[in-house]
């Protein structure tokens, strides 16, 4: 199976459907992590706060699969924030991972009140200008912190990771990343289920004999978005990888469209970002 790409704004290849480990204890992570490689997944995407980077890299190592056939992503968490630490936390995440470098390494919240973001955001540039990471982009990132590091330095971010399902569609900020060249990666795409029995979902997933889950992640798909759903049952993990065979009509994806609401299921950004 041939997963496509998205090229980025440094012109690096990330494949537009990966695997997400976001609530995977360590000790469950290396078993799906396994199954999503055999499954065809190449992209994971973990976090230090997540707790299982190492059971990310315990997958890796035991897949045999070439190192430059994976797309790695991994994030800094707020409470290693600013310059030195953060280049600290990079060489941290590698130990933990087993590795030598990630494909890309995301500042995982902004939390302005801490004043500390573009100080992280600097970190991340040297590690990209010294060849260490081959991108570097930002997670939960409103327009105001764009513009903010977007003035600051001259490297623009090459990934937003923010929270992005029929329910909460984030409209302002994929519009901010799309007008600075950032591409926007969905975190918990499938809102944890929340819009699977939404009726225009349960319809259209019958009408092309597929599941309410396949149908949202074609709709991410073909607007350009990545996208990263999890889950830790080899079956459902296939599932979620059987998306390239059919496609949604412009009715269908604005059906899907007009399901937004405040459909949020993770952290409010004002609990990190006020």
């Amino acid at each position: 199976m041939t997963i496509p790409t998205i090229t980025l704004n440094n012109g690096v290849e990330m494949p537009q459907l990966g695997f997400g480990v976001f609530q995977v204890p360590d000790a469950e992570t290396t078993a799906a992590v396994a199954a999503a490689l055999e499954a065809g997944y190449r992209s994971i995407d973990t976090a230090a706060v997540y707790g299982n980077e190492a059971g990310v890299g315990r997958a890796i190592a035991e897949s045999g699969i070439a190192r430059d056939d994976l797309f790695i992503t991994s994030k800094v968490w707020i409470s290693d924030h600013g310059y030195d630490p953060t280049l600290r936390a990079y060489d941290q995440a590698l130990d933990r991972l087993g590795l030598d470098h990630l494909d890309l390494y995301l500042v995982h919240w902004p939390t302005p009140a801490a004043g500390t973001y573009a100080e992280t955001w600097r970190a991340l540039e040297k590690l990209y200008e010294d060849g260490r990471v081959r991108a570097i982009g930002v997670s939960n990132f409103e327009p105001a912190h764009l513009e903010r590091i977007s003035t600051d330095r001259g490297i623009v971010p090459a990934v937003n990771q923010v929270e992005l399902h029929p329910a909460l569609q984030n409209r302002a900020v994929v519009e901010a990343n799309s007008a600075r060249g950032i591409a926007t990666e969905a975190w918990s795409p499938l809102a944890q289920g929340a819009v699977l029995g939404d009726a225009p979902v349960v319809e259209i997933a019958e009408r092309h004999a597929k599941t309410p889950a396949q149908v949202v992640l074609r709709w991410h798909l073909q607007q350009g978005r990545i996208v990263i759903p999890k889950s830790v049952t080899p079956a459902r993990i296939a599932e979620n990888l059987d998306v390239f065979d059919f496609v949604l009509t412009d009715d269908e994806l604005s059906a899907i469209d007009a399901l937004e609401r405040d459909g949020r299921t993770g952290p409010h950004p004002a609990e990190f970002n006020g």
